[in-house]
């Protein structure tokens, strides 16, 4: 394992008790940072942090139960977040990826859920954290999107279209705050095995697979290798971009 140092600094990531959030709060622990997990299940939340410690012992991991989407429970979670500490990271990883099907059969309050997480909620953590980033002159922010966000996979047109909102949001704001300390990235990862899959067929799985040059799917310590590069100091010219994590499928 590469060294990356994040010693004394404070990251929140969100999804932050299973998945891709807590492979990254892994990774953040073991190069120094105190982390605060923000997730909506309360008791995994805490399995995670009890998991987190025995890892990584002395180390400083806090729980902040949240609904990312629901602004005003965003907007309490930051303020007991910030109360513990400044923030100067923050991994937006919660996400969800709706059911599989074509998108005239998609369910119109599923397509809605898809977007009032893996969008509106990231806004929401966005303009709640930049803000605060802002005024101490200093952050990393690092949003999850996915290759699926650049190419459309079909029978997954709402998390395809919401993961290319982010990328969009990437840039903006990235360019919002380019003349400040605050740099905005995010990664584009191909099919991860995560717990994730629990809510994608299997045909849907293999047909992620089978578009993977590599021929293999993504380990979370990957990505959450990338993610903590991005989320120090080390990156402090690249702002607004979208770094792949894809095996050799993307093309752009």
């Amino acid at each position: 394992m590469n060294l990356l140092d994040m010693k004394g600094r404070h990251a929140v990531i969100t999804g932050g008790a299973t998945g891709l959030g807590f492979a990254i709060a892994q990774r953040m622990l073991a190069s120094g940072a105190r982390v605060t997990l923000w997730d909506r299940d309360a008791p995994g939340m805490t399995t995670a942090a009890e998991l987190l410690k025995k890892e990584h012992p002395g180390a400083v991991v806090n729980t902040v139960q949240v609904d990312v989407a629901s602004h005003d429970s965003v907007v309490k979670a930051t303020a007991q977040t910030t109360a513990l500490a400044g923030v100067d990271v923050l991994v937006n990883s919660a996400g969800i990826t709706g059911p599989n099907t074509k998108l005239w059969d998609y369910p119109v309050d599923d397509w809605k859920q898809v977007f009032d997480v893996n969008v509106h909620g990231l806004f929401y953590c966005c303009r709640e954290i930049s803000a605060h980033m802002k005024a101490r002159n200093y952050g990393r922010i690092v949003n999850i999107a996915s290759v699926a966000g650049k190419d459309g996979n079909p029978n997954a047109s709402a998390y395809s279209a919401s993961k290319a909102a982010v990328i969009g949001l990437t840039k903006s704001l990235g360019k919002e705050l380019a003349e400040t300390g605050v740099r905005v990235n995010c990664v584009t990862p191909a099919a991860v095995k995560t717990t994730m899959f629990d809510q994608m067929s299997p045909e849907h799985i293999q047909f992620m697979l089978s578009k993977i040059p590599m021929a293999r799917f993504g380990l979370p310590e990957e990505v959450a290798a990338m993610v903590t590069w991005l989320s120090t100091e080390d990156c402090s010219f690249s702002t607004g971009a979208v770094f792949d994590l894809s095996g050799g499928r993307a093309t752009y």
